[in-house]
């Protein structure tokens, strides 16, 4: 058993959509990012590949190949890690992530990110927990600037 840690975070911008969890999520602003700045997934990828010794999301997609990832749906960049973990011989035991966002409300969200999620990873949707917090206005989240996403990974 491997364990890995994740942590992501980005800053609301107007006039884009908000994708949590690989599903839209009904608001007046999104986050920026050069993918689809889905923290959550972005939060999920770090640790997954962090549980296999196989460094961070931005290693494998980095920002700086020009267009080859601007604006790509985070789902398949899940995908991908998932792939490459079992290509390492390795499947998720289970990941445990907590979303921090002081609007707008995701409880109602979590069943429909864990759904999506357990498709795209072709894992059962208990392998999946997801939480929301807010920061009770304190930083950046309490003040409404971002987001930010932990989360950790077990791996066989």
């Amino acid at each position: 058993m491997r364990i890995g840690f994740g942590y992501d975070v980005h800053q609301f911008s107007p006039n884009r959509p908000l994708w949590l969890g690989g599903i839209e999520v009904p608001s007046d602003r999104g986050l920026l990012g050069h993918s689809d700045a889905d923290v959550l997934i972005h939060a999920l990828c770090d640790a997954l590949l962090g549980a296999a010794g196989m460094r961070d999301i931005g290693y494998h997609f980095p920002d700086t190949k020009g267009n080859e990832y601007e604006g790509i749906d985070s789902k398949i960049l899940l995908r991908r890690v998932m792939a490459m973990l079992r290509e390492a011989g390795y499947e998720l035991g289970n990941c445990d992530i907590t979303v921090c966002a002081q609007a707008p409300k995701l409880n109602p969200h979590i069943p429909a990110m864990q759904a999506c999620l357990a498709e795209v990873m072709n894992v059962a949707a208990s392998q999946i927990n997801i939480k929301a917090t807010t920061t009770e206005h304190l930083g950046f989240v309490g003040r409404e600037e971002g987001m930010a996403a932990y989360a950790v990974a077990l791996i066989n």
